[in-house]
């Protein structure tokens, strides 16, 4: 037993001599160090899980250090203005962002540019489709893993995907609590200088759109909330659309996805502390939120609610495009109108969870979170 264990520890040290790329700051070392240890003491995790894990560390900082090369060699320029979507996990903001992101005045990071994004390739080369197809064995590998996952959140090579990848490349991301108990990382996270990560967030757009710039990123990642300060020291222009639903609703989902996703890289995951962390980590975030949107106007800021969004999707955008003065024309319209239409056709495997599964009942969710 002491030897299958030992053999799914990770080595920092080890991970960093099979990457042969220049890393740039050494912002990196300390939440590596962190992230290794919590993995290693606290997560539980499989051979499996391990494999997974430093697979995942090894890309991101791989990716980073490619990051890192391109954006040194490139003129200092503009980004494009930001608009990120936020709100708790299991909010609707996929299914905001996705309408969205119709408009071709937006462009958002898609999953295999998160994945492979350098050298930049042009759009229908075969440079970009064998990437798409590496994108699509790596989710295929994690679909086999992890049972239903696309019932609940369903992730496609070519579609945008949520920054916490993109804050992967700092090493600060969520995602990793996500895969495995990490509760002295999350605790780091919450206590670090968030501003690193948008660092790192700037340089990958700022790659990005050395390729094609467009007239507004679109952005989206429940993370963000609670880091509008941070967001704003490295974007000053950029704008947030807050979408609120029940945190009675959201709170068991996230928890739910979570337990989901950990089933394929650990053997047992404890639903009532992965209840208590969850709700403790998002009312942190939000109780920032509160304290930072105050100083925001309602031309950077805008409040939606999930309830009238689910209602009346169409109005809701109207509303998002006239508040922050966006163009929104005829066939914009249109194509919004059928998507809406077809998601409604579009029925998912219905997600079942309970509060109390996570040891967590309304009224504590309610007086902390709404």
């Amino acid at each position: 037993v002491l030897i299958a264990r030992m053999s799914n520890l990770l080595d920092a040290g080890k991970l960093l001599q099979s990457l042969s790329v220049d890393l740039g700051e050494d912002d990196y070392q300390e939440p590596l160090h962190i992230l290794i240890q919590s993995l290693n003491e606290e997560a539980n995790l499989t051979y499996f899980g391990k494999l997974a894990c430093e697979y995942q560390i090894k890309k991101h900082l791989s990716v980073r250090g490619q990051i890192f090369q391109k954006s040194r060699s490139l003129p200092n320029s503009s980004i494009s203005r930001p608009v990120f979507v936020i709100g708790l996990p299991r909010s609707g903001t996929t299914f905001l962002f996705n309408l969205l992101s119709i408009d071709p005045d937006h462009r958002s990071p898609l999953f295999w540019e998160m994945m492979n994004p350098l050298p930049l390739c042009k759009s229908g080369s075969i440079t970009e489709k064998m990437r798409v197809i590496r994108s699509k064995a790596i989710l295929f590998s994690k679909n086999r893993f992890i049972s239903k996952l696309d019932d609940i959140h369903a992730i496609k090579a070519t579609s945008p995907e949520e920054c916490l990848l993109i804050k992967g490349f700092a090493l600060r991301s969520i995602l990793y609590f996500y895969m495995a108990n990490t509760p002295s990382y999350l605790s780091y996270l919450e206590n670090s200088d968030r501003t690193v990560s948008y660092l790192w967030h700037r340089r990958f757009l700022k790659v990005l759109q050395s390729g094609y710039k467009p007239k507004r990123w679109l952005l989206k990642d429940p993370s963000h909330l609670g880091n509008l300060d941070e967001i704003l020291s490295i974007y000053p222009d950029a704008c947030f659309i807050h979408i609120h639903r029940d945190p009675a609703e959201t709170i068991p989902s996230i928890c739910s996805l979570t337990s989901q996703v950990r089933k394929g890289f650990t053997d047992h995951t404890d639903l009532n502390e992965l209840g208590k962390k969850t709700l403790d980590f998002w009312e942190n975030s939000k109780q920032k939120n509160e304290a930072q949107k105050n100083s925001l106007n309602n031309d950077q800021y805008m409040d939606i609610y999930y309830d009238d969004f689910i209602k009346s999707p169409l109005q809701t955008i109207e509303a998002i495009y006239a508040n922050f003065n966006f163009s929104f024309d005829e066939k914009i319209k249109e194509l919004v109108e059928f998507n809406i239409e077809k998601s409604v056709k579009t029925h998912k495997e219905k997600h079942i969870y309970t509060l109390e599964e996570y040891g967590l009942d309304k009224k504590e969710v309610h007086n902390r979170l709404q």
